[in-house]
């Protein structure tokens, strides 16, 4: 582990902070606001819950981790002895980015065997993306970097081809604002993954250890709660807009099937 200026360690120690309680703020959110939606959205809530639960659990041990990691020696931090366990935050991912495909398919409502199909295979293709870049993260030299990366990259590619391809049809027969809303989401879901390549290249400019160090876990903290968070969140206002969407369809046949009285 680098040696750190106080304000390098510190700025690490409030990021993996924040991201901690932005994932449990988001997993109380998403269990009270299950019941603000139809029964048939339910189930993509109960997995946002599940995806922040699963990504706070692993950014405390993250935290903790990084505090026995290092001691303050003077004015500067340095490594303590303990390895920090960085392997955490691809177990959290291991866990969490097939569910966050899966929230998506499950919130459109779409057949079962529609549904079955696409999670599955984009669930598939999620753990093979994380799985291939983690040999890759941890490797020393940049030519084994490439070839995990490159590798991890196919599955990425595969899913993106499913969510602007296969889903097309589905997200445009979505009720007016709920339509706007996938979209929005999906590109959510591109620009937050899209910041991980980023992250994950930065080893790649030969910049000082300490600053890639810290770009590296604060890169990633941020990513994390747009991509958990803030996917989450917009999932919740889909599955809002469906919902009442149906109401408002559901009071309509109400409507058309309750006869005019005729005035005599």
């Amino acid at each position: 582990m680098p040696e750190l200026t106080t304000s390098q360690y510190d700025l690490v120690y409030n990021t993996f902070s924040f991201v901690f309680a932005a994932m449990l703020g988001s997993f109380i959110f998403f269990v009270l606001a299950r019941q603000q939606v139809a029964a048939r959205y339910r189930g993509a809530l109960i997995m946002s819950a599940l995806v922040v639960a699963i990504a706070g659990y692993h950014y405390f041990r993250i935290f903790e981790s990084w505090s026995a990691a290092y001691e303050l020696v003077g004015d500067t931090y340095v490594a303590s002895g303990t390895p920090f366990n960085d392997a955490y935050r691809y177990v959290d991912w291991l866990l969490t980015v097939p569910l966050l495909v899966a929230e998506l398919v499950a919130v459109l409502a779409l057949s079962r065997r529609q549904s079955t199909s696409l999670t599955l295979r984009l669930g598939i293709a999620a753990a093979l993306m994380v799985a291939l870049g983690y040999p890759g993260e941890v490797a020393d030299d940049n030519m084994t970097r490439n070839i995990w990366g490159i590798a991890g990259t196919i599955p990425f590619l595969y899913i993106l081809w499913v969510l602007f391809r296969e889903l097309g049809a589905a997200i445009d027969r979505q009720p007016g604002e709920a339509k706007a809303l996938v979209r929005n989401t999906r590109l959510l879901l591109l620009a937050t993954w899209g910041f991980y390549p980023l992250v994950y290249m930065v080893p790649y400019l030969d910049i000082a250890g300490a600053t890639t160090t810290v770009a590296v876990q604060v890169g990633y903290g941020i990513a994390d709660v747009l991509a958990k968070c803030g996917y989450g969140l917009m999932i919740y206002a889909i599955a809002r807009a469906k919902t009442e969407a149906d109401q408002q369809a559901g009071e309509g046949l109400v409507a058309e099937a309750v006869p005019v009285a005729s005035m005599d």
